[in-house]
């Protein structure tokens, strides 16, 4: 098998390195990255794309507050923007209706998320790579085994943030009578505990789960296989074009295969006591009263949200895994010299 040159390394960013193939750190240490990489890089990317994820939860409601009749403030704008997608619309609606704070409302829940989703399933994926394939490159099966073991873990522990960040999102949404008015994560957790009971944090937790495997597979597989694409058949080597056109790629298939079940997921997770929460039911209604293509309601916001977000996530996890492999290496070469 062909020797794995991507595990832990990441090369330098200057424009020497966009078509050069070997790391400027060499040889690699024998052990996988830390695990809290790929969580810090996904938390440095949510200050980037939490307005974007936010207008784009927004999105995907605003259709069933219309067809319900609840009053929304500059119902106008929200009606307009609705109809045709506009997020730039909405933010702006967001942001005179709501203050331009309000497009960060529920970061905390964002920042816990990712500290517990992403960390788990960006740090596990990286942990199964190594421990299947060690030294060697992993296999396309291979990939997907270990995408598909951490997306479901990670899915399954980042349920109960999932769930205060989606009604933290939407709260401003909402008519004055029906919002929560979290303070922050913690309080939103709190507060569902102790006013609605531990199991609420719970909802969703099936197609929650579906959606984390189905975005660590399509996210984190077709990123290492575009980074193949890119940097040994395109000839760009491991530099800066190609974990940027590998994010952008990966991104691109991420949001299309994950587009229906985030639709289901949002809705199932900021639905009221008198609402109906049951999947099957609401896929049903979907698919008869919407239509087919109300399941990629909010596509294009969920692709800008997430292409900045994917592309950051990896550009910073490569230069953290760059930053390890220099430390780890330095420290090696201090031991090698203090026993000699």
């Amino acid at each position: 098998m062909q020797a794995r040159s991507d595990a832990v390394l990441a090369p330098s960013t200057s424009l020497q390195s966009f078509r050069t193939s070997p790391s400027s750190i060499s040889p690699p240490p024998q052990q996988p990255p830390p695990f809290y990489i790929g969580g810090v890089a996904s938390c440095v990317a949510t200050f980037v794309s939490h307005p974007f994820d936010l207008t784009k939860v927004r999105l995907q409601t605003i259709k069933k507050q219309m067809r319900s009749g609840s009053a929304l403030s500059a119902s106008a704008w929200w009606r307009t923007a609705a109809k045709h997608e506009n997020m730039l619309r909405i933010m702006w609606t967001i942001s005179q209706t709501e203050g331009l704070r309000s497009l960060y409302s529920g970061l905390s829940a964002s920042l816990l998320r990712q500290g517990t989703y992403s960390t788990i399933r960006f740090g596990l994926y990286d942990k199964f790579k190594w421990l299947i394939a060690g030294d060697t490159k992993p296999t396309f099966g291979q990939l997907l085994f270990c995408s598909t073991a951490a997306g479901i873990l990670g899915g399954a522990f980042g349920n109960p943030s999932d769930v205060v960040n989606v009604r933290m999102q939407n709260d401003g949404q909402l008519p004055p009578s029906q919002r929560r008015h979290y303070k922050n994560a913690i309080d939103g957790l709190i507060r569902i505990c102790r006013e609605e009971g531990p199991q609420v944090l719970l909802r969703g937790l099936g197609y929650s789960t579906t959606r984390a495997v189905v975005m660590t597979v399509s996210q984190m597989t077709s990123y290492d296989e575009f980074k193949d694409l890119f940097s040994d058949k395109l000839g760009y080597g491991n530099g800066l074009v190609t974990h940027f056109g590998a994010s952008v790629s990966a991104a691109l298939v991420a949001t299309t295969m994950c587009s229906p079940l985030d639709v289901i997921k949002t809705r199932i997770m900021s639905a009221h006591n008198a609402e109906s929460r049951r999947p099957i039911s609401l896929i049903i209604h979907m698919a008869t009263m919407e239509g087919i293509g109300s399941f990629f309601k909010g596509w294009l916001p969920a692709f800008i949200r997430l292409g900045p977000h994917t592309i950051v996530t990896f550009l910073v996890m490569e230069q953290l895994k760059d930053w390890h492999a220099q430390w780890a290496l330095n420290k090696s070469q201090i031991i090698d010299t203090a026993t000699t």
